[in-house]
C-alpha cells in the first residue's frame, strides 16, 4: 500500500505493508532512529512523535493511518548547532542518563509546552506519566522541562520587545 507522509518537513512516499506501525516506518523505511521502540505496547512512551501536531505513541499507529499527515520526530525539532530549548534543557539540567527515553520525553514535553508555556512541577509530572524512565527518577527531567519553559518564555519576551521597538 502506498503512503505519503510529510516527516520533519519533507515528503516521503513508500510502499508499505498495511500492518506496518508508524514507528517501524520511521526507523526502518526512513532511517530516523531517534524514535525508539521500547515496549511495543504503548506503555513506555519511547516512540512518542508528533502526528498532525499532537504527541502520539507511534507504536500504536499504523503507517497507513499517517498517510497525508505531518509527522515530527526528535530529528525534526532541533539540530546539533541549534538545539530546541527542550534539548538544551535536558543537556543543562542533566535530564538524562542512558538517553533511551529522552526523545520520547522531549516530544511529549514539547506538546505540553505548546499548550501550557508555564507548567507547574505537578503539571509536568502529570503530563509525562505516559513516558517511562528507568534511570533518572524524573527529578532532573522535570527541571529540564522547567528550564526549557523559562528559556522559551524569555525568547518570547525578547521577540515582543523587538516587535514593539520596530
Amino acid at each position: 500500500m502506498n503512503v505519503t507522509v510529510n516527516v520533519n518537513g519533507k515528503p516521503y512516499t513508500r510502499d508499505v505493508e498495511p500492518r506496518m506501525l508508524l514507528v517501524h516506518f520511521l526507523r526502518d523505511e526512513l532511517a530516523l532512529t531517534g524514535t525508539h521502540v521500547g515496549c511495543d505496547t504503548s506503555q513506555c512512551g519511547a516512540c512518542t512523535v508528533h502526528l498532525g501536531g499532537d504527541a502520539i505513541k507511534s507504536c500504536t499507529v499504523l503507517a497507513v493511518q499517517a498517510d497525508g499527515l505531518d509527522v515530527t520526530t526528535i530529528e525534526g525539532i532541533g539540530t546539533a548547532a541549534d538545539l530546541h530549548p527542550l534539548q538544551a534543557g535536558f543537556w543543562a539540567e542533566h535530564g538524562l542518563q542512558c538517553g533511551f527515553c529522552t526523545p520520547g520525553m522531549i516530544m511529549a514535553s514539547a506538546e505540553l509546552l505548546r499548550h501550557n508555556p508555564s507548567p507547574s512541577e505537578e503539571e509536568i509530572r502529570y503530563h509525562l506519566e505516559g513516558n517511562y524512565c528507568r534511570c533518572t527518577g524524573y527529578h532532573n527531567i522535570v527541571k529540564a522541562v522547567q528550564h526549557a519553559a523559562g528559556a522559551m518564555s524569555a525568547a518570547q519576551g525578547q521577540r515582543q520587545e523587538q516587535a514593539a521597538d520596530d
